[in-house]
């Protein structure tokens, strides 16, 4: 396959900041056609990548359409319709996290896709920062890591912050921090969690300790009152540290010495450009090569199962 004809679903802010701009930059992409409920939002966003093809029916999209793949980049609780309509018509997906708002969903989306032989992939993008995955690979030369690290702080006092309530705190958003425990510990075999509410009618502290596979162990903190958005992480093997912020760099202290090996966001990523520092542009990159290629993205919904059964059991674990 010399060239991934996609359509996109959605043409709101997130799709227009990370999706459409990493595409246009592909030369192995087209963007075919372009599918959005607003109209103003449809042509704003058309006229800026040169699609001709718009509709605000995506059934009539994908009908009328010779497509590769499809970007279905909507809120989650509108999100099952169009994937499974999608993954009927054997189309490879795309979307954001997270995948549903249940378990169930993800499990079902998972099955319709594989009994349709398709391709499939959540925008888990942590794990495609350029920064993150250079850090994780200079750990891993020192062994198996022992310990890691999530957090994931914001400020939120009023309001619920996701769609008036539709979707939890720690599935919508904080799955953000359990998915790169995940990537970065393994699988869990045993965990104890705290969650409170703070301030708020709803659940919005989320902490955890867990117990990985191969022994290590993992932490998980969270809470949407803190001062601002802080969100980092930690890595630790044998004899060296790493305590990393995607959005600035990543402090790596080896072997007792006092100074760290310090490396930049922008320069892991050869970029200055948030969407491709903070691994949009590589997880979207990362999805076209696996069409291309013949192979399951790393985060396609069967692996996007796991970490959604994640997030159930720190519920279910709670003290």
């Amino acid at each position: 396959m010399d060239s991934v004809r996609v359509g996109m679903i959605g043409a709101g802010a997130q799709a227009n900041f990370a999706h459409y701009p990493s595409l246009a930059e592909f030369t192995d992409v087209e963007i075919a056609a372009v599918c959005d409920l607003d109209v103003t939002r449809l042509t704003t966003t058309s006229e800026r990548y040169g699609v001709d093809r718009r509709y605000t029916d995506y059934k009539e999209m994908i009908d009328g359409e010779k497509l590769d793949a499809v970007y279905i980049i909507m809120p989650p609780h509108h999100l099952y319709d169009p994937v499974v309509n999608c993954l009927n018509k054997g189309l490879n997906v795309f979307i954001e996290k997270p995948p549903g708002v249940t378990l169930d969903q993800t499990r079902n989306m998972a099955v319709k896709a594989e009994k349709n032989g398709c391709k499939t992939m959540v925008a888990f993008n942590r794990r495609f920062i350029p920064l993150m995955r250079r850090v994780k690979e200079i750990i891993e030369v020192h062994g198996p890591l022992v310990q890691c690290a999530a957090t994931f702080y914001k400020h939120v006092l009023n309001h619920h912050p996701y769609y008036d309530g539709a979707v939890d705190v720690l599935t919508c958003d904080a799955i953000h921090a359990v998915d790169t425990l995940r990537w970065m510990g393994g699988e869990v075999v045993s965990l104890s969690s705290v969650i409170s509410r703070f301030y708020v009618d709803y659940e919005n502290s989320f902490n955890a300790v867990l117990r990985f596979e191969n022994g290590a162990s993992g932490l998980l903190l969270t809470n949407w009152v803190a001062g601002k958005r802080v969100h980092t992480f930690e890595m630790h093997a044998k004899g060296i540290s790493a305590f990393i912020d995607p959005d600035d760099r990543a402090c790596i202290y080896a072997n007792n010495e006092e100074k760290p090996h310090v490396i930049t966001a922008v320069e892991a990523a050869g970029s200055g450009e948030r969407f491709k520092y903070y691994g949009f542009y590589a997880e979207n990159r990362h999805f076209i090569d696996c069409i291309k290629e013949d192979r399951q993205p790393e985060t396609n919904f069967r692996d996007a199962v796991k970490t959604m059964e994640l997030v159930k059991r720190v519920y279910e674990a709670r003290i």
